[in-house]
């Protein structure tokens, strides 16, 4: 993906910031992976980084198609730097949801 086509946009859930970028040529959103796991597990960067690892893992021995369907982009850090994440469309979005036990995961479904 060219970085001329995309837009960076900063999304907001109960306070927790979720990068996400819209590919205009594809009309669709791409979103932090750890962004999401944060939000869902109240957690960290670093403890959201770490269950992101496992979750990849544990997804790719069941033979989920969301690991091999997850691309990296240059997002902006919180420390103001650009850096390589994964990032996750809408359905990839879901099945992370869907795989993370949360009392967040139905209000994140309905925002």
């Amino acid at each position: 993906m060219s970085q001329n086509k995309l837009e960076t946009i900063s999304n907001l859930f109960e306070g927790k910031e979720i990068r996400s970028i819209w590919d205009k040529d594809k009309e669709e959103y791409y979103f932090s992976a750890i962004d999401v796991i944060g939000v869902l597990t109240e957690s960290d960067y670093q403890k959201s980084r770490n269950y992101w690892k496992w979750l990849k893992g544990k997804l790719n021995d069941e033979g989920s198609q969301l690991v091999s369907n997850t691309n990296q982009l240059k997002m902006k850090a919180h420390d103001g730097k650009y850096r390589m994440t994964d990032i996750v469309d809408i359905v990839g979005m879901f099945r992370i949801i869907e795989s993370i036990p949360s009392k967040n995961a139905e209000v994140f479904c309905t925002k």
